[in-house]
Protein backbone atom coordinates (compact mmCIF):
# COMPACT_ATOMS: atom_id res chain seq x y z
CA UNK A 1 0.00 0.00 0.00
CA UNK A 2 2.70 2.66 1.07
CA UNK A 3 4.73 1.59 -2.31
CA UNK A 4 1.93 2.61 -4.12
CA UNK A 5 1.19 6.03 -1.91
CA UNK A 6 4.64 6.84 -2.74
CA UNK A 7 4.66 6.31 -6.77
CA UNK A 8 1.60 8.16 -6.37
CA UNK A 9 2.75 10.59 -5.00
CA UNK A 10 5.38 11.27 -7.98
CA UNK A 11 2.53 11.74 -10.09
CA UNK A 12 0.69 14.41 -7.86
CA UNK A 13 3.77 16.37 -6.87
CA UNK A 14 3.85 17.33 -11.08
CA UNK A 15 1.83 20.30 -11.19
CA UNK A 16 2.90 21.41 -8.33
CA UNK A 17 6.59 21.43 -9.27
CA UNK A 18 5.71 23.36 -12.51
CA UNK A 19 3.42 25.67 -10.65
CA UNK A 20 5.82 27.17 -8.14
CA UNK A 21 8.45 27.20 -11.00
CA UNK A 22 6.22 29.69 -12.64
CA UNK A 23 5.97 31.81 -9.62
CA UNK A 24 8.67 34.25 -10.04
CA UNK A 25 10.87 34.43 -7.24
CA UNK A 26 13.59 32.65 -5.35
CA UNK A 27 11.75 30.72 -2.66
CA UNK A 28 9.11 29.35 -5.31
CA UNK A 29 11.50 27.66 -7.41
CA UNK A 30 12.86 26.36 -4.03
CA UNK A 31 10.02 24.66 -3.02
CA UNK A 32 9.73 23.08 -6.66
CA UNK A 33 13.21 22.27 -6.33
CA UNK A 34 12.84 20.43 -3.17
CA UNK A 35 9.25 18.78 -4.47
CA UNK A 36 10.98 17.76 -7.51
CA UNK A 37 13.98 15.84 -4.95
CA UNK A 38 11.48 14.36 -2.69
CA UNK A 39 9.67 12.68 -5.78
CA UNK A 40 13.48 11.43 -6.66
CA UNK A 41 13.89 9.78 -3.15
CA UNK A 42 10.31 8.43 -3.72
CA UNK A 43 11.62 6.41 -6.54
CA UNK A 44 14.03 5.02 -4.47
CA UNK A 45 11.87 4.48 -1.14
CA UNK A 46 8.44 2.95 -3.27
CA UNK A 47 10.57 -0.17 -4.86
CA UNK A 48 12.83 -0.40 -1.36
CA UNK A 49 9.33 -0.60 0.51
CA UNK A 50 7.91 -2.43 -2.07
CA UNK A 51 10.69 -5.48 -2.03
CA UNK A 52 11.09 -5.08 2.19
CA UNK A 53 7.68 -5.84 3.19
CA UNK A 54 6.84 -7.96 -0.29
CA UNK A 55 4.28 -5.72 -1.24
CA UNK A 56 5.33 -6.03 -5.00
CA UNK A 57 2.29 -5.77 -7.26
CA UNK A 58 1.48 -5.74 -10.98
CA UNK A 59 -0.25 -1.78 -10.23
CA UNK A 60 3.23 -0.70 -8.79
CA UNK A 61 5.37 -2.28 -11.60
CA UNK A 62 3.26 -0.92 -14.28
CA UNK A 63 2.93 2.69 -12.19
CA UNK A 64 6.56 3.11 -11.31
CA UNK A 65 7.84 3.58 -14.73
CA UNK A 66 5.23 5.98 -15.67
CA UNK A 67 5.67 8.25 -12.74
CA UNK A 68 9.42 8.41 -13.55
CA UNK A 69 8.84 9.02 -17.35
CA UNK A 70 5.79 11.62 -16.51
CA UNK A 71 7.76 13.37 -13.82
CA UNK A 72 11.40 13.56 -15.70
CA UNK A 73 9.39 14.75 -19.18
CA UNK A 74 7.18 17.33 -17.86
CA UNK A 75 10.07 19.12 -16.29
CA UNK A 76 12.08 18.60 -18.70
CA UNK A 77 9.47 20.23 -21.27
CA UNK A 78 9.01 22.80 -18.46
CA UNK A 79 12.64 23.73 -18.42
CA UNK A 80 12.77 23.80 -22.33
CA UNK A 81 9.53 25.88 -22.75
CA UNK A 82 11.12 28.83 -20.00
CA UNK A 83 14.71 28.51 -21.92
CA UNK A 84 16.88 26.75 -19.41
CA UNK A 85 17.11 23.72 -21.96
CA UNK A 86 17.83 25.55 -25.07
CA UNK A 87 19.50 25.81 -28.50
CA UNK A 88 21.32 22.39 -29.08
CA UNK A 89 20.52 21.11 -25.82
CA UNK A 90 16.68 20.83 -26.97
CA UNK A 91 17.55 17.93 -29.10
CA UNK A 92 19.18 16.07 -25.60
CA UNK A 93 15.51 16.08 -24.26
CA UNK A 94 13.88 15.50 -27.15
CA UNK A 95 15.84 12.42 -27.54
CA UNK A 96 14.64 11.53 -24.12
CA UNK A 97 11.20 11.90 -24.49
CA UNK A 98 11.35 9.90 -27.83
CA UNK A 99 12.67 6.66 -26.12
CA UNK A 100 10.42 7.14 -23.49
CA UNK A 101 7.73 7.12 -25.74
CA UNK A 102 8.78 4.18 -27.87
CA UNK A 103 9.70 2.11 -25.22
CA UNK A 104 6.64 2.12 -23.37
CA UNK A 105 4.69 1.65 -26.70
CA UNK A 106 6.95 -1.53 -26.88
CA UNK A 107 5.52 -2.45 -23.52
CA UNK A 108 2.49 -1.92 -24.35
CA UNK A 109 2.41 -3.73 -27.61
CA UNK A 110 4.19 -6.57 -25.67
CA UNK A 111 1.83 -6.96 -22.80
CA UNK A 112 -0.47 -7.73 -25.62
CA UNK A 113 1.13 -10.88 -26.35
CA UNK A 114 1.75 -11.62 -23.25
CA UNK A 115 5.48 -11.10 -23.02
CA UNK A 116 7.11 -8.39 -20.66
CA UNK A 117 10.15 -6.22 -20.80
CA UNK A 118 11.84 -6.48 -17.19
CA UNK A 119 13.62 -3.35 -16.20
CA UNK A 120 16.86 -3.27 -16.16
CA UNK A 121 19.88 -1.74 -13.98
CA UNK A 122 21.24 0.03 -16.49
CA UNK A 123 17.20 1.69 -17.28
CA UNK A 124 17.75 2.29 -13.40
CA UNK A 125 20.88 4.53 -13.85
CA UNK A 126 19.72 5.49 -16.60
CA UNK A 127 16.84 6.99 -14.77
CA UNK A 128 19.15 8.49 -11.22
CA UNK A 129 20.69 10.28 -13.87
CA UNK A 130 18.09 11.86 -15.43
CA UNK A 131 17.09 13.03 -11.83
CA UNK A 132 20.06 14.72 -11.19
CA UNK A 133 20.56 16.67 -14.53
CA UNK A 134 16.80 18.25 -14.26
CA UNK A 135 17.84 18.90 -10.39
CA UNK A 136 21.10 20.48 -11.11
CA UNK A 137 19.16 22.39 -13.92
CA UNK A 138 15.67 23.10 -11.53
CA UNK A 139 18.48 24.40 -8.70
CA UNK A 140 20.55 26.77 -11.32
CA UNK A 141 16.99 28.57 -11.55
CA UNK A 142 17.34 29.35 -8.54
CA UNK A 143 21.04 30.61 -8.64
CA UNK A 144 21.80 31.90 -12.10
CA UNK A 145 25.16 33.59 -11.29
CA UNK A 146 26.35 30.24 -10.36
CA UNK A 147 27.07 28.71 -14.11
CA UNK A 148 28.49 25.77 -12.73
CA UNK A 149 25.32 24.51 -11.87
CA UNK A 150 23.16 25.20 -15.48
CA UNK A 151 26.42 23.54 -17.14
CA UNK A 152 26.77 20.21 -14.96
CA UNK A 153 22.92 19.91 -15.55
CA UNK A 154 24.09 19.98 -18.86
CA UNK A 155 26.50 17.75 -18.95
CA UNK A 156 24.38 15.25 -16.92
CA UNK A 157 21.49 15.69 -19.42
CA UNK A 158 24.22 14.85 -22.18
CA UNK A 159 25.08 11.47 -20.13
CA UNK A 160 21.90 10.41 -19.93
CA UNK A 161 20.84 10.81 -23.31
CA UNK A 162 24.03 8.37 -23.78
CA UNK A 163 22.35 6.04 -21.37
CA UNK A 164 18.92 6.30 -22.74
CA UNK A 165 19.88 5.44 -26.36
CA UNK A 166 21.80 2.95 -24.81
CA UNK A 167 19.08 1.28 -22.78
CA UNK A 168 16.32 1.89 -25.21
CA UNK A 169 18.16 0.19 -28.25
CA UNK A 170 18.49 -2.80 -25.66
CA UNK A 171 15.42 -2.81 -24.89
CA UNK A 172 14.38 -2.71 -28.90
CA UNK A 173 16.83 -5.52 -29.24
CA UNK A 174 15.03 -7.54 -26.82
CA UNK A 175 11.25 -6.87 -27.75
CA UNK A 176 12.63 -7.44 -31.41
CA UNK A 177 13.54 -10.93 -30.52
CA UNK A 178 11.04 -11.67 -28.15
CA UNK A 179 7.94 -10.45 -30.59
CA UNK A 180 10.03 -12.77 -33.98
CA UNK A 181 9.67 -15.21 -31.47
CA UNK A 182 6.45 -15.67 -30.62
CA UNK A 183 5.29 -15.14 -34.14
Amino acid sequence: MLPNLLTLSRIFAIPFIIGCFYIDGFWAHLVATVLFLIACVTDFLDGYFARQWKQVSAFGRFLDPVADKLLVSTILLMLSGIGIISDIHLIAATIILAREIIVSGLREFMSQMQLIIPVTRYAKWKTVMQMASVSCLLSSAMFPDITVLKNTGIVLLWLAVIMTVFTGARYLRFGIVRISDKV
